[in-house]
C-alpha cells in the first residue's frame, strides 16, 4: 500500500539540520542496541510463552480500541469509525489467528523414512524455524496501526525483535500499540519507535537490521532497495497498486456500482488495492457509466492536481477521456471521487499508481481482451472479477496476474487474518500476514541426523560406482515395471559383490 511516497527520497527540510540529524542518529542506535540485547532473551521464550502475551495484548486491543482508532485517525482526518472497522478489528483477528495457528506453522517439520532417497538410508531430518534477529518496519501514513501492527505482532510471535520507523502522522497510533505490547508484558525494548521523518529510515537501514519490511510506493521501494543492496539485507516489499476491475456482461451491476463506491470512498482513496482500472464489457458499458454518474453525485470534495496525478490525468482528457463523475476546475483542481469514461486502452493512467479516489472505465469486447488489458500495467496486486457465472471467473483468476484475486466483492475479503497479502511486479515481492507472512520472519534450519553405521560416500571410489547408481536411477525413476525390476536386480547384485569384496579384505 504506497503512501507518504517522496519522504524516503525528499526528507523534510528539518531533517538536514545538523542537531536534528544528530539526535535521531541517537534514537536510532539507542532502539537498535535496545532491541538485539532485549532479542536474545525473547528468542529463548517458549513460543506457548510468547503467545500468551499476545492473548493479552488482544484483549487489550478491544478495551483500548476507541483510543487505538482514534490514534490511527486524527492525523488524517478520517472518522473513528473507519480506522475501528478497517484497522482494530482485522488487527485483533490477526492476533487471534497467531494464538491458534503460530505453533502449527512455526512447528519444526520432520522427515522419517517416507519418500527418503535409497542413498540416505538411516538419516532423519526437520526443517526448524528461527527468527531473523531484529526487524525493521518502513510503515506508511495510510494505514499506521492495521498494516504495520500486524507485522510488529508476527514479528514478536516469530521470536523477533522490531524497529519501526512509522509513516508521516503514524507515530501516534505507533505509541498507542506498543504502550499495549507493553501492558500485555512483552519487554517494551522488543518494540523501537523511531522518528517519522525520513532520515530515520536511512539511518535505520544502515544500523544493519537482520530484515526489512517495507510498505510504500515502488518508487521509494527502489531507493530503499538501492540501500539495502550493498549489505545484502532481505527485504519484503509491499509496494504500489493499479488494481484493476473486470465487469463481464452477466455482472450484478448494483453490487458493481456499490463496490466501485466503496472503493473509492474507503480511506479517502488512500488504498493500495482500490479501484483505479475498470475494464467493462462493452453490452453492459453504458448502463455501468449511467448508474456510477448518479450514485457519485454529488462530488463536493477537491484536490489539487500536481505532478504525476496531474500529467495522468491530463493525458486521459487529452486522448478524449469524460468524466462520469468529479471534474477538473480551472487548471490545477479536480473534484472527487472521479470517474473517468472513454478512456483509451493506451492512456499512461492505466499503467501508473496514482494515490487518489479516480478511476478510468475501458470498454472491452470480452474476456479475452479484459484478461489482455488487465495484465498490460506493471503494477500486479489486486484484481477484482464481477460475474453471476461463478465458474467463468474462476477461469479467468487464472488468467489474470496479481498476488490476489477477489471474486464478486472488492478488498473486504483481504482483510481475513488467515490470508497472505503480497503483489507481483512493481506492486512487491514477498507476504505480510497470514501463515505465509510468519514464515517470512522466520529463516529454515535444516537438521539432519545419521543412523546407520556405514557411510557409503566416504569408501574409497570403486570400479563399479558408475555401474551402480547407472543401476539405481533405472530402477528410481525409469519407466516400465519390468525395466525397473531388472534394475533392482542389478543394484543388489552390485552391493553383494561390494559387501563380498569388503568380506575378503
Amino acid at each position: 500500500m504506497n503512501s507518504d511516497r517522496d519522504q524516503f527520497i525528499s526528507p523534510p527540510n528539518l531533517a538536514s539540520s545538523n542537531g536534528v540529524e544528530a539526535d535521531v542518529s541517537g534514537q536510532v542506535a539507542m532502539a537498535f542496541s535496545a532491541a538485539r540485547s532485549a532479542q536474545a532473551n525473547w528468542n529463548r521464550t517458549p513460543l506457548r510463552e510468547r503467545l500468551k502475551r499476545i492473548r493479552v495484548l488482544r484483549a487489550l486491543i478491544a478495551e483500548h480500541s476507541h483510543e487505538l482508532a482514534e490514534s490511527s485517525s486524527f492525523a488524517r482526518r478520517r472518522p473513528v469509525s473507519e480506522a475501528l472497522v478497517a484497522e482494530v478489528v482485522p488487527l485483533a483477528e490477526a492476533c487471534r489467528f497467531l494464538e491458534k495457528n503460530a505453533r502449527r506453522i512455526l512447528a519444526p517439520q520432520r522427515f522419517g523414512s517416507r519418500g527418503r532417497p535409497l542413498w540416505l538410508g538411516g538419516v532423519t531430518s526437520e526443517i526448524q524455524r528461527e527468527p531473523w534477529g531484529v526487524v525493521l518496519i518502513i510503515g506508511p501514513g495510510n494505514y499506521p496501526l492495521l498494516l504495520p501492527g500486524v507485522q510488529i505482532v508476527q514479528a514478536l510471535v516469530a521470536g523477533n525483535a522490531v524497529v519501526l520507523k512509522p509513516g508521516v502522522g503514524g507515530l501516534a497510533a505507533a505509541r498507542c500499540l506498543r504502550r499495549l505490547i507493553e501492558l500485555a508484558g512483552i519487554d517494551a525494548r522488543l518494540v523501537g519507535l523511531l522518528p517519522e521523518v525520513a532520515e530515520s529510515a536511512r539511518m535505520a537501514i544502515a544500523a544493519r537490521p537482520n530484515k526489512v519490511l517495507f510498505t510504500g510506493s515502488a518508487a521509494v521501494g527502489e531507493k530503499v532497495l538501492f540501500q539495502l543492496a550493498p549489505q545484502l539485507t532481505p527485504a519484503t516489499m509491499e509496494l504500489s497498486g493499479c488494481d484493476a476491475v473486470v465487469v463481464r456482461a452477466d455482472a450484478d451491476l448494483d453490487l458493481v456500482v456499490k463496490a466501485l463506491k466503496f472503493g473509492l470512498a474507503l480511506n479517502d482513496g488512500a488504498t493500495c488495492m482500490a479501484p483505479k482500472r475498470v475494464f467493462v464489457a462493452a453490452a453492459c458499458a453504458t448502463e455501468l457509466e449511467g448508474r456510477l454518474a448518479e450514485a457519485l453525485r454529488p462530488s463536493t470534495a477537491t484536490r489539487s492536481l500536481s505532478g504525476t496525478f496531474k500529467l495522468a490525468v491530463d493525458d486521459l482528457l487529452a486522448h478524449g477521456a469524460h468524466f462520469i463523475a468529479g471534474g477538473v476546475v480551472g487548471d490545477q483542481t479536480i473534484r472527487l471521487p472521479a470517474v473517468v469514461g472513454g478512456v483509451s486502452p493506451t492512456a499512461k493512467f492505466l499503467r501508473e499508481d496514482v494515490f487518489a479516489p479516480v478511476t478510468a472505465l475501458v470498454t472491452v469486447a470480452g474476456d479475452h481482451e479484459a484478461v489482455l488489458r488487465t495484465n498490460d500495467c506493471p503494477y500486479g496486486l489486486g484484481v477484482s472479477i464481477f460475474s453471476q457465472d461463478e465458474a467463468a471467473a474462476r477461469e479467468m483468476a487464472t488468467r489474470v496476474n496479481a498476488g490476489i484475486v477477489t471474486i464478486n466483492d472488492l478488498l473486504l475479503p483481504t482483510a481475513d487474518a488467515r490470508l497472505p497479502f503480497g503483489g507481483r511486479n512493481r506492486s512487491g515481492f514477498g507476504s505480510t500476514r497470514g501463515a505465509e507472512g510468519l514464515l517470512e520472519l522466520t529463516l529454515p534450519k535444516v537438521v539432519t541426523v545419521s543412523r546407520s553405521k556405514f557411510r557409503f560416500a566416504f569408501e574409497p571410489p570403486h570400479p563399479d560406482d558408475a555401474a551402480l547408481f547407472q543401476s539405481y536411477l533405472a530402477a528410481a525413476h525409469q519407466r516400465g515395471f519390468a525395466t525397473r525390476l531388472k534394475a533392482i536386480g542389478q543394484v543388489l547384485q552390485n552391493l553383494i559383490r561390494r559387501g563380498k569384496s569388503r568380506s575378503s579384505e
